[in-house]
C-alpha cells in the first residue's frame, strides 16, 4: 500500500501541471495509478472475540473510577 502511495506522489511530482506538466497526461497517469489500486488482495477475514467476564468487569469499575474523577472537577 505505501508503496502505490510513493508511486501515485512521484507521478504526482513529476507530472502535475502546477509544475509544467501536461494536464491531458496527468489526469491520464493519475487515472490508471488509481484504477490499479482499488484492485483487492483478496478476502478479508475480521474474526470478533469477546472479552472474559474479568476483563469486562475491570473495563467497567475503570470508566466508572474515571466519571467520578471527571464529575469532582467541576464543584
Amino acid at each position: 500500500m505505501t508503496r502505490d502511495r510513493a508511486a501515485e506522489r512521484a507521478f504526482v511530482r513529476a507530472h502535475h501541471p502546477d509544475v509544467g506538466g501536461d494536464p491531458a497526461v496527468f489526469v491520464a497517469g493519475l487515472a490508471a495509478l488509481r484504477a490499479g489500486a482499488t484492485a483487492t488482495p483478496g478476502p478479508v477475514t475480521v474474526v470478533a472475540t469477546r472479552r472474559t467476564a474479568p476483563a469486562r468487569l475491570l473495563r467497567r469499575l475503570r470508566r466508572a473510577r474515571r466519571a467520578a474523577q471527571r464529575s469532582s472537577r467541576l464543584d
